[in-house]
């Protein structure tokens, strides 16, 4: 007669081995499936911040400059609604205006901007030497090529932009005010009081 006995435990191993593969194929199927789970859920938990503006400022720079200087750049409005830029703030100047330029035959002056800068929507604004600027004044230290120069841009909308650009060399665009004398500008326009001494300063923004 075959004895079964010896047979009944060698089953029983026999499946315990064919069983384990299983087993652990099954939690290591499991992790691999929620790995990219948690990294997409990650990504997608990045909610826009409440004060990010729809305007962003493209090319920013600042004029490397000693008393006062001014920031130039496009300012960009991607959203369907006229957005205005009201006031600029920077830890660089202790004042910070927003600055439009009138010309008049062959000269020109500075005043700060009544109601700020209309961004159109879609569309953009231009900051440049000799026009429309972000005037620096007042500043205790000058601004020196490469120095990075920290801006926060408040608008309409309520919302902030706050952005770093860089201070280069410029010797462009001078409106110098040397040669106007107080009766020659307008009420509205910067003066000497207003620039605080520095006239030639303001050469160049």
């Amino acid at each position: 007669m075959i004895r079964t006995k010896r047979a009944t435990p060698l089953s029983r191993t026999a499946a315990i081995l064919l069983a384990a593969p299983l087993l652990v194929s099954v939690p290591l199927l499991a992790g691999c499936s929620s790995e990219p789970t948690k990294a997409a859920e990650s990504s997608d938990t990045k909610p826009a911040s409440a004060s990010e503006s729809a305007v962003t400022l493209k090319d920013g720079w600042a004029k490397a400059a000693e008393g006062m200087s001014g920031v130039f750049g496009t300012l960009v409005n991607s959203s369907d609604k006229d957005i205005v830029l009201e006031k600029a703030e920077s830890p660089v100047a202790k004042m910070v205006q927003l600055h439009e330029t009138i010309t008049s035959g062959s000269s020109s002056t500075m005043r700060e901007t009544d109601g700020g800068f209309v961004i159109p929507k879609g569309g953009s604004f231009t900051l440049e030497p000799g026009g429309n600027h972000i005037m620096f004044m007042d500043m205790p230290k000058a601004l020196l090529p490469g120095d990075e120069v920290p801006l926060t841009l408040h608008f309409s909308d309520g919302k902030t932009l706050k952005v770093t650009v860089l201070a280069k060399d410029y010797a462009g665009a001078q409106e110098n005010y040397e040669g106007d004398s107080a009766d020659n500008m307008s009420t509205d326009s910067m003066s000497t009081e207003d620039h605080g001494g520095q006239d030639d300063e303001h050469s160049g923004h």
